[in-house]
């Protein structure tokens, strides 16, 4: 065991840096403007002191806990991200269902059991809450299959 919680202590630091440089850019090259009429800076100011804040509550109780180390598995690191990169990939030419089916599949391989049920329902789940949301509720012109 070591003596402190150096995951959370790492986690909560690159939290509340994140958040805090967020917050520092839009108030800086942002215009603010008020709470009735908001700019385009108060929001992303607003989410980065969340962010900020959120990482100070991960990382200040991480000081008084003792933690260990976890195995780092970088099969699963390379299945998410390449999830997210196969997505932006194949959203343009294919459209959001053929996307999401992608993304789907690509992040299954973080997964040490392959369960195809588990996985067919998860791509019919998020098309259908992709259509509801985009293209019924916001009438959003975005192409659902292109061929």
């Amino acid at each position: 065991m070591l003596e402190r919680d150096y995951r959370d202590i790492v986690g909560g630091a690159l939290l509340a840096l994140t958040g805090a440089w967020i917050a520092w850019y839009a108030t800086s090259y942002l215009d603010l403007g008020t709470i009735r009429r908001m700019g385009p800076g108060l929001f992303p100011a607003g989410m980065g002191v969340l962010l900020a804040l959120f990482g100070l509550a991960i990382m200040v109780p991480a000081f008084f806990r003792t933690g260990s180390f976890e195995e780092f598995e970088f099969r699963s690191t390379a299945a998410v991200l390449g999830s997210v990169a196969t997505f932006a990939l194949v959203i343009g030419p294919f459209g959001l269902l053929p996307a999401i089916a992608a993304l789907v599949v690509v992040a299954s391989l973080a997964e040490t059991v392959f369960r195809p049920a588990a996985i067919l329902g998860l791509i019919v789940c998020l098309s259908v809450m992709a259509y509801l949301i985009f293209s019924v509720g916001l009438g959003l012109p975005l192409a659902m299959v292109r061929f």
